[in-house]
């Protein structure tokens, strides 16, 4: 499998979406509906906002479980490299058009609850620095047509 077919997850992300998974099926499913029934006994459920809103909380639940059926089958798990090279996983530092920046070429459920700025391996950005090391510079066309200019400052393994 290759990055471009599936998300790529560390371990410890792939474990933490399976943990959250496993609950919203065998724990979640289960609390929305009877809370669905409950609300369904209080009648007319044409003005019933608490059956409504359970049936709604229970399509974005099933939306959530689907998303992390396909990333969890889909996924490629492993540890970003360590010898500067930028691949999925890599923290870079770079010069864009003049200003630098630092994010991770990756997704976001590897990034977790940090506050770091993500760029999939598939994006323009993070295609054009894939395999690329520090001192390096490359360029990729933005979704505007403009031609933009990439200097690979840094990059290391993200550590979260």
């Amino acid at each position: 499998m290759t990055e471009s077919t599936g998300t790529w997850l560390t371990q410890e992300a792939f474990d933490r979406l399976q943990a959250e998974y496993d609950q919203l099926v065998n724990v979640g499913r289960v609390e929305i509906a009877k809370e669905i029934d409950e609300r369904r006994s209080e009648g007319d459920l044409k003005e019933n906002g608490g059956y409504h809103a359970a049936r709604e909380e229970q399509a974005k639940m099933e939306a959530r479980i689907e998303q992390l059926r396909h990333m969890l089958r889909t996924a490629t798990v492993g540890e970003s490299a360590d010898d500067g090279t930028i691949g999925s996983g890599t923290v870079v530092t770079a010069e864009v058009m003049g200003r630098e920046m630092r994010f991770l070429v990756g997704s976001r459920e590897v990034a977790g609850g940090t506050d770091i700025d993500v760029f999939s391996a598939q994006s323009p950005l993070g295609a054009a620095l894939m395999g690329r090391k520090a001192g390096e510079e490359t360029a990729y066309t933005a979704p505007n047509g403009k031609e933009i200019t990439v200097k690979v400052l840094a990059a290391e393994p993200f550590t979260g």
